[in-house]
C-alpha cells in the first residue's frame, strides 16, 4: 500500500490532470489523497463549480480521498498555498509521497533550485529589494538576481509550475516531513496556455471556452466524459460561478471600508492599502483592478486581496496552520487511507464542519471563514443558493 498526496484545484479537471494521476499510479501509488481548493482558487477567482461537486468528480477521476484546503490558503501566495496543503497531507499520517506537476520534470533540479532560491534570498536581499523598488514582483526580482549567476536555475524558477513545486518542497523541509517528492513533467499545453495542443488544454483555456460558447460540448475533447457531462448539467441548472457576478458587492465593500481596515487584510503590505483605497471611485471591477495593478502587484494578487476583504481574511488568520482537515469525498480506497491514518493524525479529520468548528477557537475561526466564503460563492452563481450551505453539505461516498 503506497499512499500519495496530490494538491489540486480541478477548475475544471482536464486531460493533463488525468495524465498526472496515471503517472502517479505508474510510479507505484495504490491510494491517492487530494488536497483540493474549495470554492475560491489561487488565481483570485471563483471555482467554476461548487467544491462538493468537484470533490465528487475528483473521486470518480482517480483520487480516493479529497480534503478541502481552507479558503485563506486558497486565496494566498504560492508559498502559503503550498504550506497549508502540504501540512494537511503531512498531518494525515500515512502519506508517503507528494506528487506534483512541473515544467522541468526533475526533482533533483527542483531541489537545487530551492537551495539556490534560499541562498540568494539570504545573500542578495538588498539587491532584490532594489529591483522591487523599481516596481517588480519578488519572484521577478529574485529571478533577475539568480540569472546573473545561474541562468539554468533562473529559467526553472521563472515557470509557474516549477515555482509552485519549489514551494511544495520548501514546505516539506519546513515541516521535516517524511513524504518524498515526485514530479510529473507537464505535457503539451503550458500553464494558462491560450491554445490547445492535441487533446491537452490548460484550465484557463477551458474556462474561456466555456464562458465564450456557453456550451460544455466544446470542452469534451480536453476532459473526461464524466466532467463534460457534469459541467453541462451545472450550466443548465445555473450552477456555474463567475467572479463578475460579485462585481457590485466588491465595489460596495471597497467604498465602505477604511484604509486602516484594508491594511489588516492578508497579503496587503508596503503601502498597497493606500493604492487600493484610492481605487474606491472605480465604476467597474475591471477599472478597480487596472487602477491598482502595477508590475509589482499582479492582477491575481489584487483579486485575492479583494476576495479576502469580502470574506474578512486578515493577516492574523495566516498565522495559524489548519487545525483540522475537512473531508469532502472518498471511495473504498479512501476509507482504507482513513483506516491507516487512525491514531496517526496530528489534527482531526472529519466531514462535518459544524463538529470541526467546536474543536477550539482556531477551528471555530477557520470554519467561520469557510462558511462566509461559501455564502459569498452562492452569490456568484447564476442561480443564487441559500446561505450556510456548508452546514448542510453531504459528502460524497463512492463505493462503486
Amino acid at each position: 500500500m503506497k499512499i500519495t498526496g496530490i494538491i489540486c484545484e480541478y477548475n475544471p479537471f482536464h486531460n493533463g490532470h488525468l495524465y498526472h494521476i496515471r503517472e502517479t499510479r505508474n510510479n507505484g501509488a495504490t491510494h491517492i489523497v487530494a488536497v483540493m481548493s474549495g470554492n475560491f482558487v489561487q488565481r483570485g477567482d471563483t471555482a467554476i463549480m461548487d467544491k462538493i461537486d468537484r470533490a465528487r468528480l475528483a473521486v470518480r477521476s482517480g483520487a480516493d480521498l479529497v480534503i478541502e484546503l481552507p479558503v485563506q490558503y486558497c486565496l494566498s501566495s504560492a508559498e502559503n498555498f503550498a504550506r497549508g496543503a502540504v501540512y494537511l497531507l503531512d498531518s494525515l499520517g500515512p502519506v508517503q509521497e507528494i506528487s506534483f506537476g512541473s515544467e522541468c520534470g526533475d526533482v533533483e533540479k527542483l531541489k537545487k533550485a530551492l537551495a539556490t532560491v534560499e541562498l540568494t534570498a539570504r545573500e542578495h536581499d538588498d539587491e532584490i529589494r532594489q529591483i522591487m523598488e523599481k516596481g517588480y514582483t519578488y519572484p521577478r526580482a529574485l529571478s533577475s538576481v539568480i540569472k546573473g549567476t545561474d541562468p539554468e536555475m533562473a529559467d526553472i524558477i521563472s515557470s509557474p509550475n516549477n515555482l509552485l513545486a519549489i514551494e511544495y518542497m520548501r514546505a516539506l523541509k519546513i515541516f521535516s516531513s517524511s513524504m518524498e517528492p515526485f514530479t510529473v513533467k507537464r505535457v503539451c499545453a503550458p500553464h494558462d496556455g491560450t491554445e490547445a495542443v492535441n487533446s491537452f488544454a490548460s484550465a484557463s483555456f477551458i474556462r474561456e471556452q466555456l464562458f465564450a460558447d456557453n456550451n460544455a460540448e466544446e470542452i469534451g475533447e480536453y476532459t473526461t466524459s464524466i466532467w463534460r457531462d457534469a459541467v453541462a448539467e451545472a450550466m443548465r441548472n445555473g450552477n456555474i460561478a463567475s467572479l463578475s457576478r460579485l462585481e457590485r458587492i466588491m465595489l460596495y465593500k471597497l467604498r465602505s471600508t477604511t484604509v486602516e481596515e484594508i491594511a489588516q487584510i492578508s497579503d496587503v503590505g508596503q503601502g498597497l492599502e493606500n493604492r487600493i483605497y484610492g481605487a474606491r471611485m472605480a465604476g467597474s471591477l475591471d477599472e478597480l483592478l487596472f487602477t491598482v495593478k502595477t508590475k509589482r502587484y499582479t492582477m491575481a494578487r489584487i483579486r485575492r486581496i479583494m476576495l479576502s476583504l469580502l470574506i474578512g481574511i486578515t493577516k492574523e488568520d495566516m498565522k495559524n496552520l489548519p487545525s483540522y482537515g475537512r473531508i469532502l469525498a472518498f471511495n473504498e480506497r479512501g476509507r482504507e487511507i482513513l483506516a491507516q491514518a487512525k491514531d496517526k493524525t496530528k489534527i482531526p479529520y472529519a466531514s462535518s464542519i459544524a463538529k470541526l468548528s467546536q474543536l477550539n477557537d482556531t477551528a471555530e475561526r477557520f470554519a467561520e471563514l469557510e462558511i462566509r466564503a461559501s455564502d459569498l460563492y452562492g452569490l456568484a452563481l447564476e442561480t443564487i443558493t441559500s446561505a450556510q450551505k456548508d452546514y448542510r453539505a453531504k459528502i460524497m461516498i463512492d463505493m462503486e
